[in-house]
């Protein structure tokens, strides 16, 4: 036990101050330029031509909390929106031009116009919303869209019936964001934030745009490109059935390799489309196919890669990690995904590509998305680059947690890690997860995040639950999990707090020497899930004038050094069984100053 580190890496509650402004590269461009739409499409895996971005400057005004369960639906319109913002970035968010926190006793409204598409006969207009924190109710010319809870997956609102053909119409969105003074799922997101917990933010974070389809249209698609089988499966729901779903197989150059076709009986159907000897996609080949789904007069884009993961014994029996069922360890970073100027919000996609890449070439092959969903361009970015994913479900629970319980107790006892049912109603009030609509709400957002990720071929494991933070019954989760994906391994309990279920054994080491605990006879890899957190701070170069981390050193030569020694340590441990790793951390976050990247990305810290 490493005593120094262990009482640097302490957690702290203290004032902080007000961050310092610090940009990155594409902030700065965005903030001269003022380019706000995006180029790409916001989901290329489900594309349509018809599509057209919301985000830019929308009014905004902050109203009081009325009060009740659900006050943005009951809210009066403000009579004035004195402010502006740059949507989709938060009010937190320098981006967004507003600087300013919700608090939970305040409601935050946005207002915009919009020119909607000329709809032909039997179109639909849609409104997408990729993410708002937390609870909202939108408004189309005055009437009800809808509304939505939940801060980080994606809904929409069919608004045709709303609309005013030939004039601007206006949009509107009232926000509540309770934050951490209710236990919804909201990821590291603090009101009283420092150290390992970060800006609390609120409303608009991801992309706004709208959709014209068919009335009866491809609403979801699930792809099984599978080289054991040699065959792609496309099952689609549709609105109504009866018209035939037609599937065309692309090379990664546009070309016809094949088409299958089915009629729909039901609202779900299947086609199957063989394919010998299938390209299969890796880190260093990641070839994806494209696909083209027709049905009646929708038109969808997507694409596919044919690849296996599993664990599997290696020839000398120890569980590993397998890519198409070969071997594959795992060098991982720790990837929050936040931003100095953004927030949970990046820049823009090159921003997202620039830290993928960023990763890779400092020979990671892996990314952890911690706590957070990302844009679906990010997971886009990672099919097409060829970073493998261990996709982080968002934690919630009871706020403040139990630290003794969750943070302290098992960095100092081994053995605490693997003998605390989750299971009890005693036990999950220490893990802040007794309440039951918060279990039911976790449930409802992790099975939603598998079923929006899913076709993403870069994700390879899912992740649970972390350091207890909200954790209850793990070997429920696991089952429900491989109902929905049985494709995938699953890392249940990333830590600590160990049920044994799902695929890995999973710790988080940060003070002890590295090493590997194999259990005999076990089918489940071992894996080091979280080490690292060796800290430097670059002045100039972060929020905070106070840094927060591991472990501190007289210059960057000596961290470097100290990094690449760890690094090191980690990737002898294969020899003897270890599976993988995941590097605290990619980047800088607010006070912590342990990443290889700058907060800003200005600075590649392990580079002379």
């Amino acid at each position: 036990m490493d005593i120094r580190r262990m009482l640097a890496g302490r957690l702290r509650t203290h004032e902080r101050q007000d961050p310092l402004p610090l940009w990155t590269p594409w902030g700065e461009e965005l903030r001269a330029g003022d380019k706000d739409a995006p180029t790409t499409h916001p989901h290329p895996q489900f594309a349509r031509d018809a599509w057209g971005s919301l985000n830019g400057w929308w009014e905004c005004a902050f109203a009081s909390n009325p009060g009740g369960s659900t006050p943005e639906r009951t809210a009066a319109v403000p009579a004035a929106f004195p402010l502006r913002i740059r949507v989709p970035f938060s009010p937190e968010a320098p981006l967004s031009g507003v600087g300013r926190q919700l608090k939970p006793d305040e409601l935050l409204w946005y207002r915009r116009t919009f020119e909607a598409p000329a709809l032909g006969a039997g179109e639909r207009l849609l409104l997408h919303f990729d993410a708002v924190d937390y609870a909202c109710v939108c408004y189309v010319n005055g009437r009800l869209a809808g509304s939505h809870a939940g801060g980080y997956l994606p809904f929409s609102f069919d608004v045709t019936d709303l609309l005013l053909p030939g004039e601007k119409n206006e949009l509107a969105l009232c926000v509540r964001d309770p934050s951490d003074t209710e236990p919804h799922p909201r990821g590291k997101q603090l009101l009283q934030c420092g150290t390992i917990w970060y800006t609390a933010q609120s409303g608009i974070w991801q992309d706004v745009w709208w959709e014209c389809v068919p009335e009866n249209r491809v609403e979801e698609l699930l792809v099984d490109a599978s080289p054991d089988a040699g065959d792609v499966t496309v099952c689609a729901r549709v609105v109504r059935p009866g018209e035939e779903l037609r599937v065309s197989l692309l090379s990664a150059e546009g070309a016809l390799l094949a088409r299958g076709a089915a009629v729909t009986a039901e609202k779900s159907v299947a086609v199957h489309i063989p394919v010998e000897a299938p390209h299969l996609w890796s880190p260093e080949d990641p070839y994806l196919y494209g696909l083209r789904i027709e049905y009646g007069a929708d038109v969808v884009t997507s694409y596919c890669a044919f690849r296996a993961v599993s664990v599997e014994p290696d020839a000398e029996g120890v569980p590993r990690f397998c890519l198409n069922h070969q071997p594959l360890f795992l060098r991982g970073l720790l990837d929050q995904g936040y931003w100095s100027d953004g927030l949970l919000t990046a820049p823009s996609a090159g921003a997202l590509e620039a830290d993928i890449k960023a990763a890779r070439d400092l020979g990671f092959n892996m990314l952890r998305k911690h706590i957070k969903v990302e844009q679906d361009r990010w997971y886009w970015l990672c099919d097409r680059l060829g970073m493998l994913v261990w996709q982080d479900m968002v934690s919630g629970g009871t706020a403040p947690y139990n630290m003794w319980q969750v943070n302290q107790k098992p960095t100092i006892s081994r053995f605490a890690c693997g003998h605390f049912r989750d299971d009890t109603a005693a036990h999950q009030v220490r893990l802040s997860s007794a309440d039951p609509v918060f279990q039911e709400e976790w449930t409802r957002d992790c099975e939603g995040t598998v079923r929006y990720l899913r076709n993403h071929p870069s994700i390879v494991t899912w992740v649970l639950f972390n350091e207890g933070w909200g954790q209850f019954n793990a070997r429920d989760a696991v089952c429900r999990v491989r109902a929905i994906d049985p494709t995938r391994p699953i890392d249940a309990t990333s830590g600590w707090f160990d049920q044994g279920c799902g695929d890995f054994a999973s710790e988080h080491n940060y003070f002890r020497k590295l090493r590997v605990h194999l259990s005999r006879g076990s089918s489940r890899a071992f894996v080091i899930s979280e080490f690292g957190g060796l800290t430097w701070y670059v002045e100039g170069h972060s929020s905070f004038l106070e840094p927060y981390g591991y472990a501190g050193f007289a210059s960057q030569g000596e961290w470097r050094r100290a990094v690449r020694a760890l690094l090191d340590e980690a990737n002898a441990l294969e020899a003897k069984g270890l599976a993988g790793y995941v590097y605290t951390q990619l980047s800088d976050v607010e006070e912590e100053t342990n990443g290889l990247l700058s907060f800003d990305r200005q600075v590649n810290k392990l580079l002379p």
